[in-house]
């Protein structure tokens, strides 16, 4: 909305011309979710508190998460307010992208918020569920693949990291490929959220790459020269990218160990879907496994942990799954783990935008 009233403008005062770019508004728009994060943190957890949104804690976790309960949960409804609130106040909101990455954004904040309500509100112990859960899921990230595919702009091609002339085209399959990559981003995210910042540090670290890589591929000139696919009218997904980033470190400032407040699944199932849909925009899809690789591997821990318990018996892996649990039973202290798991998040995101030129 600030774009379209102030944008205009330049033709009086040129001083306005700043906000038709995108390193501009991303900037700003990363601000923005930052602040409103920061600002109306310690209000949204005092409600929380006093509505008694306090987080349960199973009794077959670590025994130190046991302090843990009745921190207030659901601080994902703080996250997905910045980050809608920043998107539609600093991009192009006629933007066809924007809104299909909103939708999901919403759509599974909705999800996550119908889950934890069930849950920590009403005490129900299964909540919405994992079948509704998934299902719902599905059904809407099938939606925004419908729509993806029908946009006459859009390229079903898949690009693969490191092979320039490898792009298969999926035509009418991609709606099942961009509905995998969202469904599984979700989930690989809601099972990472286990640690004060874990989840939400490497998301951070994952927008900021795919603002990279939005930026990139809607610029004709640097995706013809990096051979990329490009995205027309994707730039603006640059701008919903730092919102996300800034509204995770806003986040980050009450979530950090110890943490005031958790996201809850409003919050991780959300902003999974928001990265797995911007993947798919940005036609860097297969990519997300290594910029999100921290997600992957903590998905994967388990079900290796559950395939392997079931197949031998009542064997274990690792000590815990997910993997960071595995850590903490080893002795690592909870801090550690978590600035471990960042940095490894770091490494693989830089390896992630090495691809650009390594093709």
């Amino acid at each position: 909305m600030v774009y379209h009233f102030l944008y205009p403008l330049h033709e009086v005062i040129s001083a306005f011309n700043v906000f038709r770019y995108i390193t501009f508004r991303t900037i700003y728009a990363s601000l923005t979710a930052f602040l409103i994060c920061f600002l109306l943190g310690p209000w949204v957890i005092r409600k929380l508190k006093a509505m008694q949104v306090g987080q349960y804690i199973r009794d077959d976790g670590p025994e130190s998460h046991l302090d843990k309960a009745g921190t207030p949960t659901m601080g994902g409804t703080l996250i997905v307010f910045s980050v809608t609130v920043s998107t539609i106040l600093w991009t192009d909101i006629t933007n066809f992208y924007v809104w299909i990455a909103l939708l999901i954004t919403l759509g599974y904040a909705l999800i996550g918020f119908t889950d934890d309500y069930l849950m920590q509100v009403k005490k129900q112990s299964k909540g919405l569920g994992a079948r509704s859960k998934f299902m719902l899921q599905t059904i809407l990230a099938l939606t925004a693949g419908a729509l993806l595919w029908a946009h006459p702009d859009f390229s079903t091609q898949v690009t693969v990291p490191f092979f320039k002339r490898v792009s298969p085209d999926l035509g009418w399959g991609y709606i099942l490929f961009a509905a995998l990559v969202i469904v599984g981003a979700s989930n690989a995210v809601n099972l990472t959220d286990g640690l004060d910042g874990l989840a939400i540090g490497p998301l951070v670290i994952a927008s900021t790459a795919y603002m990279v890589f939005a930026y990139v591929t809607s610029h004709i000139k640097i995706a013809e020269y990096l051979q990329l696919n490009y995205v027309s009218g994707g730039g603006e997904i640059t701008v919903f990218c730092g919102a996300l980033a800034g509204a995770g470190l806003g986040f980050l400032w009450f979530n950090a160990y110890p943490a005031q407040v958790f996201m809850g699944d409003v919050g991780s199932l959300s902003l999974g879907g928001a990265l797995g849909t911007v993947a798919v925009i940005t036609k860097q899809e297969i990519l997300l496994v290594l910029v999100g690789g921290l997600f992957v591997v903590e998905t994967l821990s388990v079900i290796f942990q559950v395939g392997f318990f079931k197949i031998s018996g009542g064997k274990r892996i690792f000590r815990m799954a997910p993997l960071h649990h595995h850590f903490e039973l080893k002795g690592w202290p909870e801090p550690k783990v978590i600035v471990r798991f960042w940095i490894v998040a770091i490494a693989l995101a830089l390896l992630s935008m090495s691809t650009l030129k390594l093709r």
